[in-house]
């Protein structure tokens, strides 16, 4: 497998999600998103797990748009957040209601500790392949050659720094979200260890 055999979907729903994720996230989060959806396409093809790529690609580019000043919430976790706002686009994009649920459903649960990809291979990949982003889970299960490609095309920036930053600030807001417990059980000491960055 080679870069090239990744699936990029070019429709007008990704491409405005790109455009979105690009005017309100920094450089890091705006690479963070796209490696989100790389990774995801690379594990699926390994491991033979079909995949809605428009839905998955457009999940990727906002499923952290909660975090964005402009869309963070004082009321709901940032990754429901972010599924509101991308079911709002969907519609805009002219996406069936269902269609918009579902996104909105893989966003949320990108947070979860695990997605069954038997119920929902888009969940399962999104919440897969961010933990490998943010934390390097299962890093090795991606080709060594597509993880060097991956990292030379989209840089890591500032993504440790800025999303440890982000996911303190959204737990110490909201104690009770996933943020909140992710960062009591040692989320900050597992992205300053995370491979992709050594």
């Amino acid at each position: 497998m080679t870069f090239d055999d990744l699936v990029i979907p070019d429709t007008p729903a990704s491409r405005g999600a790109l455009e979105v994720a690009a005017r309100y996230h920094t450089p890091s989060l705006l690479n963070h998103s796209i490696r989100a959806y790389l990774w995801a396409a690379a594990y699926a093809r390994e491991h033979g797990i079909a995949f809605d790529a428009e839905l998955l690609y457009v999940a990727a580019m906002l499923h952290d748009i909660g975090l964005a000043a402009e869309f963070d919430s004082h009321t709901v976790p940032y990754e429901e957040a972010g599924g509101h706002v991308a079911w709002a686009f969907c519609a805009g994009a002219g996406w069936s209601p269902e269609r918009r649920v579902r996104v909105s459903e893989v966003i949320i649960r990108h947070m979860w500790d695990e997605v069954p990809v038997e119920d929902d291979p888009e969940g399962h990949l999104l919440e897969l392949s961010t933990g490998m982003d943010i934390s390097g889970r299962r890093t090795d299960e991606i080709p060594a050659g597509i993880r060097q490609e991956v990292l030379e095309r989209h840089p890591r920036l500032e993504i440790a720094k800025e999303f440890a930053a982000c996911v303190s600030e959204q737990g110490a807001r909201k104690p009770s979200s996933l943020a909140g417990g992710f960062v009591r059980g040692g989320i900050l000491d597992r992205i300053a260890r995370n491979p992709l960055d050594s």
